[in-house]
């Protein structure tokens, strides 16, 4: 079966997020103000698996062995089919 997977990779909390504090001065300096700004990355992926749990540890296995770097990283995974 064909599944669609979304996964939302974030810097865990207290890791510095560079991008966010540029984008958030940038904003300020266009006259936007915001508390608190932080960037994520949004991948979207198309794979076959057998069943919905196959197809979630298939892309737990991304995260892990490419997609994030758990030490710094959360995750999360949304599956439709």
């Amino acid at each position: 079966m064909l599944y669609h997977a979304n996964i939302t990779i974030k810097l865990k909390k207290g890791m510095l997020d560079p991008e966010a504090t540029t984008i958030k001065k940038a904003l300020k300096h266009l006259g936007y103000n915001c508390d608190n700004l932080k960037t994520a990355i949004l991948y979207e992926l198309e794979f076959e698996a057998e069943s919905k749990d196959k197809a979630k540890g298939l892309a737990n296995e991304m995260c892990l062995k490419l997609l994030a770097n758990p030490i710094i990283h959360d995750y999360s995974i949304e599956l439709q089919h």
